[in-house]
């Protein structure tokens, strides 16, 4: 399949945003691969690419071990026969976590299937239209870091609080969903302040 000017101009921008939030997930991503130009992308991908092409795998920086997969299916509706095939994929590769880059929202099936796997695979989805801007780079959006059990359980202990007295941020939250934020995480929420420079929050992930 020959991609248009503007498709090839759309994945190229969607590619970019899953590069910037996997690296600021934590995952090893070169800046090279963040700063790849479209000319490069194409060149790269070539005029005849499928969607597929794009998978990209990564490991974390301090845990190679934990791996993830971005996946884009071509499916326009995503069924559960894709979504199979991706799990038996992930299992013989022992990867537990995926972000699909679907071209439309899933069907009640598709997304019951993915809720009956989440003890084992977490599946995360996103809607390319979601991806075309960095919800990160809006203005509005301070920045965001995802608290270790050993900083989490350190800053609970020094307020004397438990985690459920602290601000709640919702997991479905737009700035949640892209760092990737799990129940029962914490995240450390830092803002410019005209006084004190900076300006530290932190919000409990429901």
């Amino acid at each position: 399949m020959v991609f248009s000017e503007n498709e090839m101009t759309r994945l190229y921008r969607i590619r970019k945003t899953v590069m910037e939030m996997l690296r600021d997930r934590g995952y090893l991503v070169g800046d090279f691969e963040v700063n790849m130009s479209k000319d490069e992308f194409r060149e790269k991908y070539g005029e005849n690419m499928k969607r597929e092409d794009l998978v990209i795998n990564k490991a974390k920086k301090n845990k190679p071990s934990d791996q993830i997969y971005v996946l884009f299916p071509e499916e326009v509706k995503v069924g559960i026969h894709v979504l199979r095939t991706y799990i038996n994929r992930m299992k013989s590769e022992n990867v537990y976590r995926a972000i699909l880059v679907c071209q439309s929202s899933l069907t009640t099936q598709s997304k019951n299937f993915i809720f009956e796997m989440a003890s084992k695979f977490h599946l995360e989805i996103f809607q390319e239209a979601e991806l075309l801007v960095n919800v990160k780079d809006h203005v509005l959006v301070p920045e965001h870091q995802v608290l270790t059990d050993t900083e989490k359980k350190t800053l609970l202990e020094r307020y004397t609080l438990k985690e459920t007295q602290l601000p709640r941020i919702q997991v479905k939250d737009p700035v949640a969903r892209y760092y990737g934020l799990d129940r029962g995480e914490v995240v450390k929420i830092i803002r410019p302040s005209e006084t004190a420079g900076r300006y530290v929050t932190y919000r409990f992930v429901v």
